[in-house]
């Protein structure tokens, strides 16, 4: 069969297959192009998904009339410049787009209208492209002093078989709201208003360039509850930023949906990325829960390639590991700084379950045993011998009731002056059901759950201990030989030193194959093969050994679960108020090792609304 040259209609058709996979692509590309015009002001209708019609419209710089043509020429671009040498360099590209692939691509398979007046020009001008044949440009309206509109009618016409794979229009609207709503996310500085059908869906008014005003621009897209309950992130390292917020663990998601990354202000879906945001809560959440974050990594465009994909969304950085450590250290050491505190949405859930008529009737004498009322079934002594550094009377417990703590215990000398309800989670006042501590701070109740509360501090004392000495390993009686693919196996044996650390010792046998000699004595009997797989397929995902890391934080927290004090176990005063202060000194001690809250914070002014106090 001879070669032949494809017509241009048909190139730029088969480019628009790549570039504009639906009207959410098409509506990315021009909104680009408005940012690297320099608009402020960004506007986007939509009719029909998309399908119908969609305009974009900008105040940017704007097309003199010999420019339009180019525009909608394959491969014409004014994002790139040559240098000294006349050449053209693709590693260092600073705008959001370069390829001079979108207004062809759009045009053959639309009927594509661009009207625009260019900055200190007085005349406007406009040209149409119908299914890629370009007509000529001809004077036109426009509304501003300079900028752009583009309009883009009858999307993917031409190419009718496009048509069927479309979903519904409201699933294309959405995908248009959701695209909009990620690069407003990158340009807190650029105002964005959004209109589905004629009804105004999104209005995002400019807002300050800097955290504060990304913070208001992330608040309007993500909720209120997102800026009460997000971690400022700003972190760099040889060159790399990383900036942004993170929400703490207790305020999280069924899904990944609600995670943004931005690499020199450009949203990307990039696995390593998300495999270190993965890494950075994995000791928080459960493996069915996520994080929410909106992460920004700035650095020079030499250290990251942006030329990987048509549609500009992958990113491929030189120095992945660097990147990846900037992320997961940057994360854990704002989830660190933020001690035991545990998401506001808490609190307002409970408040919430707070109705006329919602509670059961009362039980006389069923399931409620406050500290005050004495008959303890058990002695300070026996509970201090079943929970081991819990029981010593606390120094910082209320003097004032030291007296009623039971049978056996002297009361302690007062030398201080100091009320324990000033302290964040106060003084303890009740324990109900033998298994809720109820304490009272200067302005409102906190409620805690013993038992997921001492199982994080066992297990944060546990990770303590075993990043101190390390993890003991056991050596295998008959070394186990895992056969894996060769790439599987470069990866894993060129991670040994890091698996070493975490008690797995592998070593080469042959090509496409490792020997495991020791495994994780905390893991007990395990499949090691099993295990090896995982850690490979870790390795190739989010180039992080997380599986051996989750199966040891599993087993600590196993071992946390039955070392901690238990539901149902009376506690005294001293040993609730122990138990609060160590929650207050330990970080994280604000979720348990699934990422639910261990305590429940009401202030006074909403219990007084509940009452119709207020």
């Amino acid at each position: 069969m001879p070669i032949r040259r494809l017509p241009p209609e048909l190139i730029n058709r088969i480019a628009a297959g790549e570039v504009v996979e639906r009207p959410a692509s098409a509506v990315k590309e021009l909104v680009e192009n408005a940012l690297d015009a320099g608009a402020s002001e960004i506007q986007v209708q939509a009719d029909g998904g998309g399908l119908t019609r969609i305009l974009v419209a900008d105040d940017g710089a704007g097309l003199a009339a010999a420019e339009l043509p180019l525009a909608v020429e394959r491969h014409a671009t004014s994002k790139l410049n040559p240098g000294d040498d006349g050449g053209y360099d693709l590693l260092r590209i600073s705008t959001m787009g370069f390829r001079g692939e979108a207004l062809p691509s759009i045009g053959s398979v639309s009927r594509l209208s661009i009207t625009s007046r260019a900055r200190g020009h007085a005349d406007a001008n406009a040209i149409f492209v119908e299914g890629g044949a370009v007509g000529a440009v001809g004077p036109a309206g426009f509304p501003g002093p300079h900028g752009a509109r583009v309009e883009v009618r009858d999307l993917f016409y031409a190419t009718p078989a496009r048509l069927k794979f479309m979903k519904s229009e409201r699933s294309e609207a959405l995908a248009i709201t959701e695209e909009l709503k990620r690069q407003a996310m990158a340009h807190e500085a650029v105002g964005f208003s959004l209109d589905l059908d004629g009804r105004r869906t999104l209005r995002l008014p400019a807002e300050a360039a800097g955290d504060e005003g990304r913070l208001a621009r992330l608040a309007t897209i993500l909720g209120r509850d997102f800026s009460d309950n997000a971690l400022l992130i700003d972190h760099d390292r040889e060159g790399v930023r990383l900036a942004g917020y993170a929400g703490l663990p207790t305020f999280n998601r069924g899904n990944a949906a609600h995670q943004y990354l931005f690499v020199n202000g450009r949203p990307v879906r990039d696995r390593l990325l998300q495999g270190a945001l993965r890494g950075a809560y994995a000791d928080f959440l459960a493996r069915d829960r996520h994080p929410v974050a909106a992460l920004y990594v700035t650095l020079d465009p030499e250290l990251v390639d942006v030329n990987v994909h048509p549609a500009k969304a992958e990113v491929r950085f030189r120095d992945p590991g660097l990147v990846r450590g900037l992320i997961v250290g940057g994360l854990r050491h704002a989830l660190a700084a933020a001690g035991h505190r545990a998401s506001t949405t808490v609190s307002m859930a409970a408040l919430g379950g707070f109705r006329p008529n919602s509670m059961p009737p009362h039980a006389p004498g069923a399931g409620f045993s406050a500290w005050r009322q004495g008959g303890w079934a058990q002695t300070a002594a026996a509970v201090a011998q079943a929970i081991p550094g819990l029981s010593e009377i606390s120094a910082r417990a209320d003097p004032d009731d030291q007296a009623s703590w039971g049978p056996g215990l002297a009361e302690p000398s007062v030398t201080s002056v100091f009320d324990p309800v000033d302290y964040p989670l106060g003084a303890a006042r009740a324990q109900v059901h033998e298994t809720y501590i109820v304490a009272q701070t200067r302005d409102g109740v906190v409620i805690v759950d013993q038992h997921a509360a001492h199982e994080r501090l066992v297990y944060e004392r546990m990770k303590a201990e075993m990043a101190d000495g390390g993890v003991a390993r056991q050596a295998l009686l008959l070394p186990e030989v895992v056969e894996l693919d060769p790439a599987e196996a470069e990866r894993v044996l060129a991670r040994a030193d890091e698996l070493a650390a975490l008690g797995l010792t592998v070593e080469p046998f042959g090509p496409g194959a490792v020997l495991v000699r020791e495994v994780p004595a905390l893991l007990g009997e395990t499949d090691a093969a099993g295990l090896v797989r995982d850690i490979a397929d870790d390795l190739a995902e989010n180039g992080a050994a997380l599986a051996l890391k989750e199966r040891l934080e599993d087993v600590c927290s196993t071992m946390a679960c039955h070392g901690s004090v238990r539901a149902g176990r009376r506690l005294t005063a001293p040993e609730m108020n122990a138990l609060l202060r160590q929650m207050e000194a330990t970080p994280h001690s604000g979720q348990c090792n699934h990422g639910r809250p261990t305590y429940v914070e009401l202030k006074l002014a909403d219990i007084e609304r509940l009452f119709g106090r207020r």
